[in-house]
């Protein structure tokens, strides 16, 4: 990847950012309202619920966007975590915070890492003591 692109995914990212850490400040939609009716309790207990899976959605994703702007800076960006190659191109266009190729994302979606992740841990407890 040159120079001019990994310019241009920063920038993106950047702005991705600035936008996510603005929307996160408005937090009002969380707030529990008590009405004398049942009714109008429990529509606003679902919209309470809508905005705090909204909120979660957009810290996960400000997460992504500041660790792929880490992996800018310290050139790693554009390579796979899991396997180590080079993400292409369209990926990065269409997910520019991405930190999979697409084969390595399908499997992280189908949880195959956690499963060697666990493996892993195993091997280390008994070392560990």
């Amino acid at each position: 990847m040159n120079r001019t692109d990994m310019e241009r995914y920063k920038a993106m990212l950047e702005a991705k950012r600035v936008e996510l850490s603005a929307g996160l400040r408005h937090r009002e939609d969380i707030a529990i309202e008590k009405t004398p009716d049942a009714l109008d309790e429990v529509q606003l207990a679902g919209e309470r619920e809508l905005a705090i899976r909204n909120l979660d959605r957009e810290s996960n994703l400000l997460r992504n966007v500041r660790g792929a702007l880490i992996r800018v800076a310290d050139g790693s960006y554009g390579i796979c975590m899991h396997c180590e190659e080079e993400i292409r191109p369209k990926r990065l266009e269409a997910v520019p915070w991405t930190k999979y190729c697409i084969r390595c994302q399908e499997a992280a979606d189908r949880h195959e890492f956690e499963a060697e992740a666990a493996e892993t841990l195993e091997e280390l407890l008994p070392t560990a003591a």
